[in-house]
């Protein structure tokens, strides 16, 4: 491969793994937000629905968290924005032979996140941000419901594009690229179900341990207790559900997914090299491209077998049946970066398994080892969702279409872009971002020391401040 392509190949991955962590928030902060302000907007004390049955005051600690874990929301969603339109442009600059084969199919859903729910979630955040005291209390819980959604049907329509360059469906190809059949073939694809539910409880993990954490954060430092506490409760409980729903069902399925439409990404995964029947599940090892097997591997008899068709002696196919020139660039950093995100994940469980033990046992909020922990491993969350990235995006090479077009053919001219343009582009990116990072971080931390608006411990908050039921507008 052209020194031009790695050097694209290296500042797209740069660009997409650092634009990532903010959608990542966003995707992951948004139910939480709507739940709260669900709450409190039809919380009652006689409510017949048990989550609803809130007293005044109770209702007002959910309204002040919902307001305060929407300015992180907004703040992020701008970040998310500014990073997001360099890649963009990049489709057109640096990857132009790649549009032009593709466009007319994944144009439709990028122009889709991009027209609807990017505009329908920017719209009614403004409105929840600046127009509290200028719209009814119902558009106003509206307003949280509707960025939730819009947040999530822009994450759909980016899932959607990535599911069909994995697993290509409903399309023509001819001589200048391909062209889309149907779009309702194109929104059925086998592979986008389950992958989306996995991005998407990926980003709910990370929501739920980011509530956990600044939850921990306020109860270690004695302050906004009662904010603490509720943050804390919502996202263990939340954690540990997503993190087991992650492992099962969707994770199991879409590995079933990968090892059915791309073996070669599931044999490097997975690190297997000999195509066997009682394949062994392979938990540690060091993958040996040149000898062509797992060293210093630690592995359970036959689990990879049953794990993957359900049955102890089924045949799983290695790497050695299959053409080199098809295998992934690097099976040891495809099979690296999924054992990374088996293990944090498993460590995640863990810790939120305990952590919910404790809360039914009514001492999580007393328990200052646990409290540390949850405050100190909120970026495990972040590592897993990039590692799960890095498996599915490394997994898939030399392809960038899948079986239809490789990544050595999907850049731009190196006449166009050569090497010493791309590096320069690479190193400005390098910096900006280093300074956009921290800019984030200055601005959460701002936002952390200035915490959430306290219920006072006489009673809730003015009636005023309250939600009513009165008409939308």
């Amino acid at each position: 491969m052209s020194s031009h392509v790695t050097i694209d190949r290296i500042q797209f991955a740069l660009l997409i793994t650092f634009h990532y962590l903010f959608p990542l928030m966003t995707m992951g902060l948004g139910g939480f937000i709507a739940y709260m302000k669900t709450v409190s907007y039809f919380g009652r004390a006689d409510h017949r629905f048990r989550p609803f049955r809130k007293t005044g005051e109770e209702r007002a600690v959910y309204e002040s968290s919902s307001r305060f874990w929407m300015k992180i929301f907004a703040l992020t969603f701008v970040f998310g924005v500014v990073t997001g339109i360099p890649m963009e442009f990049q489709f057109g600059t640096n990857w132009a032979a790649f549009s032009n084969f593709a466009g007319g199919v994944i144009g439709n859903t990028l122009a889709m996140e991009g027209m609807f729910a990017f505009f329908f979630e920017s719209v009614f955040l403004g409105i929840f941000i600046a127009g509290r005291n200028y719209v009814s209390p119902r558009l106003h819980w509206f307003s949280a419901v509707a960025v939730f959604v819009g947040s999530w049907v822009s994450g759909f329509f980016i899932v959607a594009t990535n599911a069909w360059m994995q697993h290509p469906v409903a399309f023509t190809k001819n001589a200048d690229g391909v062209t889309l059949d149907s779009i309702w073939g194109f929104f059925t694809n086998s592979w986008l179900g389950w992958q989306y539910a996995h991005v998407m409880g990926g980003a709910a993990l990370t929501g739920s341990f980011i509530l956990a954490a600044m939850g921990a954060f306020y109860l270690l430092n004695g302050r906004h207790q009662k904010f603490a506490k509720k943050s804390l409760k919502i996202g263990v409980i939340a954690a540990f559900v997503f993190s087991v729903l992650q492992l099962f069902p969707t994770g199991d399925r879409q590995a079933v997914n990968v090892s059915r439409h791309q073996p070669s990404t599931f044999a490097a995964m997975e690190g297997t090299f000999k195509t066997e029947g009682d394949a062994p599940l392979v938990i540690i090892g060091f993958p040996d491209v040149d000898e062509r097997k797992i060293q210093s591997s630690v592995a359970i008899p036959d689990l990879l077998s049953f794990l993957t068709y359900r049955r102890w002696s089924a045949e799983v196919e290695g790497l050695n049946s299959i053409p080199k020139d098809e295998w992934p660039d690097s099976v040891p950093l495809v099979f690296y970066a999924y054992h990374i995100m088996i293990i944090v994940g498993t460590l995640l469980i863990a810790i939120s398994g305990i952590a919910v033990l404790l809360l039914w046992r009514r001492k999580l909020f007393r328990s200052r080892p646990i409290l540390w922990t949850l405050m100190l491993t909120f970026p495990f969350a972040f590592i897993a969702n990039i590692a799960g990235w890095t498996t599915a995006e490394t997994g898939r090479q030399p392809w960038t279409v899948f079986g239809l077009l490789r990544t050595a053919d999907s850049a731009s001219p190196e006449s166009s872009v050569p090497a010493g343009s791309g590096l320069f582009t690479l190193i400005g990116f390098a910096g900006l971002y280093l300074m956009l990072g921290i800019l984030f971080v200055l601005l959460v931390v701002r936002i952390i020391n200035q915490g959430p608006e306290d219920v006072p411990e006489q009673g809730p908050l003015p009636e005023a401040d309250l939600p009513d039921k009165s008409p939308v507008f």
